[in-house]
C-alpha cells in the first residue's frame, strides 16, 4: 500500500476517500489504515502471498525457516481485517505447482525474487545448485508450491 504524505498546511484529508483500495503481495497489510481511507461500503481486494509460499526452495538454500517466517494464515489475516471494522466477504487460498526444469530457471528465479534467499550468489550457494542440479536430473524437476490469498473485505457502514 502507499502512503500519501502531505505538508501539514495543507488541508488534504484521505479519511473515507476511496471507493477501492487494492494491493498485490502487500508485506503486512496495514488494516486500520486501509479502514480508515475507505469509504462506507467500500472495497479491499487483494492478493496476498499465502504461508510458507515457495518454501520447498527457500529451505533447500537457507535450511529450516523460523516459524513466524511460515505465517500468514489467511484466517489470522482476515480476523485482523474485522477487528479494525472491515467485512469479510470472500476468502480464497490456492496453493499453485512450481516446477523447475533447470538449474538456470532456479538462479533467475532467485536473481528475481531476492528476498527468498537474501544474500544469494551462484558462487556463495554453488554446492546448493549442484545438489540441487542432481536432483532435477534425476526426478525430471524440482516442486515448489507457491500460495497465494484472495481476500475481498468492505468497510462496515458506520465504522
Amino acid at each position: 500500500m502507499t502512503r500519501f504524505t502531505f505538508p501539514s498546511d495543507l488541508d488534504f484529508n484521505l479519511d473515507a476517500g476511496f471507493d477501492l483500495v487494492t494491493s498485490r503481495h502487500p508485506v503486512a497489510p496495514d488494516w486500520p489504515e486501509i479502514a480508515r481511507i475507505l469509504v462506507d461500503g467500500g472495497t479491499y481486494l487483494a492478493q496476498h502471498v499465502g504461508p510458507a509460499s515457495v518454501f520447498e526452495l527457500i529451505e533447500c538454500f537457507l535450511g529450516p525457516q523460523p516459524t513466524h517466517r511460515r505465517d500468514r494464515d489467511p484466517a489470522q489475516e482476515s480476523a485482523a481485517a474485522e477487528a479494525a471494522g472491515l467485512r469479510v466477504v470472500d476468502l480464497r487460498s490456492v496453493r499453485c505447482r512450481m516446477e523447475l526444469f533447470d538449474v538456470g530457471a532456479v538462479v533467475y528465479l532467485l536473481r528475481k525474487c531476492v528476498w527468498w534467499v537474501p544474500d544469494f550468489q551462484v558462487e556463495r550457494y554453488r554446492d546448493t545448485l549442484v545438489r540441487l542440479d542432481g536432483h532435477i536430473r534425476e526426478h525430471g524437476c524440482f516442486v515448489a508450491y507457491s500460495t497465494r490469498t484472495l481476500i475481498e473485505a468492505r468497510r462496515v457502514v458506520g465504522g
